[in-house]
């Protein structure tokens, strides 16, 4: 990738610094698309021992690349987020990819298709982190800024995504007590 390419894809990357998630950080600003991809990247450098059969390299490049559909589209929270939505966000990002220089539109397709069919390894961990890593975050922020539906949803969040391993499954588990914890303070 030469130099002008590289900054025209950057230009593209950069629109989710200002791109907006329904969550919120501990200090009180909403949390954007670029610092949540960030976050799970660093989880998956964190948990590389836990995986030592994953190219957790790989993994890094999922988390990285996960959102940037978003830069087209905006962020939609996943509770109201619709298939139609889906296709719309899918189909601009890879109409983008394939504008990049080879042999990163390769690469990147590539990735995206691995992710999402969810049959690898890489796949199924870069999916768990992106969902756990949003439910973190809830419990990180102040409960004032969770939407109603929110109290239920954070409980059961992720379940499904975590089944193929103890260690995920035990995170979830200490999020799901960190969350009721949560719910408690404002309940007692």
């Amino acid at each position: 990738m030469d130099a002008h390419e590289l900054i025209k894809a950057l230009r593209v990357a950069e629109r989710l610094k200002d791109a907006t998630r329904h969550c919120y950080t501990s200090g009180g600003r909403q949390e954007s698309v670029a610092e949540h991809s960030w976050r799970i990247s660093l989880m998956a450098y964190f948990i590389k021992d836990k995986f030592p059969e994953a190219n957790i390299n790989k993994v890094i490049q999922m988390c990285l690349i996960h959102d940037l559909g978003e830069a087209f589209t905006g962020d939609i929270p996943t509770f109201i987020k619709t298939q139609d939505d889906k296709n719309k966000e899918e189909s601009l990002l890879y109409s983008w990819v394939k504008t990049l220089p080879a042999p990163f539109d390769k690469e990147m397709f590539s990735l995206y298709q691995e992710m999402s069919e969810q049959k690898t390894l890489e796949a199924k961990l870069y999916k768990a982190m992106d969902s756990l890593e949003a439910l973190i975050q809830h419990n990180e922020s102040n409960i004032n800024t969770w939407s109603e539906n929110e109290y239920g949803l954070n409980l059961v969040y992720a379940d499904d995504r975590v089944n193929f391993s103890s260690f995920l499954k035990e995170l979830r588990e200490h999020i799901r007590e960190e969350t009721i914890e949560k719910i408690e303070t404002i309940n007692n």
